[in-house]
C-alpha cells in the first residue's frame, strides 16, 4: 500500500471524513440533474443568480446573528427564484437582464453588509471563503448531514415524479403549453428545485463556483450522448465521481475543497471533449 493510500484509510477512519462525503456525493447528485434542463432551456447562468442572493442571504443571517442560517438563506433563495422567473417573463425585463439585475444587486448588498455590520476581524477571510468554499464542508455534525439528506431526497423524489413533464417543458416549451400542460408551474418547479441545489451546494463550492457544478456535468455528457435520459445518467455518474475525487483531493494534498471538484469536472468535460473530436461526433 502506497502512502497516499495509507493516508487515506487513516482519514477516512475519521467521522468527519464521512460526512463530508455523504454531503458531497448527495449535493454533486442533485447538482446533476436539473443541469442538463438548464443549460439546454439556455438559462444556464440562473446557478450565478441565485448563487449571489443566496450569499447575500447569508450576510443577513451573518450580521443578526442567526444561529440556523438555513432558515434565512433558503426562503430567500427560493423566493428569488420565483421572482427570476416572474421578471424574466416580463417583455421589458429579458431573462439574461433579470439574472444579472438580481445577482448582482444582491452581491453588493451581502458585501456591504458583512462590511459594515463586521462582526470579525479577518472580513475578506469570510468573503472568500464564503464566495470560493472553505473548509466548512469537513466540519459538519450530524445534524448538517441529516439535513442535507432529507432535502436531497426532496430535490431527487421531485425530479423523479415530474421527469416527464419537465422533460416536455425543456425541449419544446410551446407545444407542451399547446397540449395543456402547465408550464409556468414546472418552470416555477424548475426554479425552485435549483434554488434548494444552490443552498446546498454553498458549502462545498462556495457562491461563485456553483454553477461550475451544475453545468459542467451536464456539458460532458452532451459531448457524447443526445438522448435526455442518458445525458441525465452520464452526467450524474460524472458529477459523482469528481464530486469524490476532489474530495480525496483536497484531504490529501490540502486543495480547497469546492476548486478541487471543479478542476476535476474541467478535466473530465476536456477529456470527453476530445473523444468527441476523435470519434467524430458533432453538436
Amino acid at each position: 500500500m502506497n502512502p497516499l493510500q495509507t493516508l487515506w484509510f487513516y482519514f477516512s477512519n475519521y467521522p468527519f471524513v464521512r460526512y463530508a462525503f455523504i454531503v458531497g456525493l448527495l449535493i454533486s447528485l442533485c447538482s446533476s440533474l436539473l443541469g442538463v434542463t438548464l443549460v439546454l432551456k439556455r438559462f444556464s447562468f440562473i446557478g450565478d443568480g441565485l448563487s449571489h442572493v443566496a450569499f447575500g442571504a447569508m450576510a443577513v443571517a451573518i450580521v443578526t446573528s442567526v444561529t440556523n442560517q438555513m432558515v434565512i438563506i433558503l426562503p430567500v433563495t427560493v423566493l428569488a427564484a420565483i421572482l427570476l422567473l416572474r421578471t424574466g417573463q416580463n417583455t421589458k425585463i429579458k431573462g439574461d437582464a433579470a439574472v444579472a439585475m438580481i445577482s448582482v444587486g444582491a452581491l453588493a448588498v451581502g458585501y456591504m453588509l458583512i462590511n459594515v455590520f463586521s462582526k470579525s476581524a479577518n472580513v475578506a477571510g469570510d468573503v472568500c471563503s464564503t464566495l470560493f468554499g472553505s473548509l466548512s464542508i469537513l466540519t459538519l455534525k450530524a445534524s448538517d448531514v441529516w439535513l442535507c439528506v432529507i432535502m436531497s431526497v426532496i430535490v431527487i423524489t421531485l425530479f423523479l415524479l415530474f421527469y416527464h413533464k419537465i422533460f416536455a417543458v425543456t425541449f419544446d416549451e410551446s407545444f407542451a403549453a399547446a397540449t395543456g400542460l402547465k408550464t409556468n408551474a414546472y418552470n416555477l418547479l424548475i426554479a425552485v428545485i435549483t434554488a434548494m441545489i444552490i443552498v446546498l451546494a454553498m458549502n462545498l463550492v462556495g457562491s461563485l463556483l456553483i454553477s461550475a457544478l451544475i453545468i459542467f456535468p451536464a456539458l460532458s455528457a452532451m459531448r457524447l450522448f443526445r438522448s435526455f435520459k442518458a445525458v441525465i445518467i452520464c452526467s450524474a455518474i460524472i458529477s459523482v465521481i469528481c464530486a469524490a475525487v476532489g474530495i480525496i483531493l483536497s484531504i490529501l494534498c490540502s486543495t480547497p475543497v469546492g476548486s478541487t471538484i471543479v478542476c476535476a469536472d474541467i478535466v473530465v468535460f476536456l477529456t470527453f471533449s476530445a473523444i468527441q473530436r476523435i470519434t467524430g461526433r458533432t453538436e
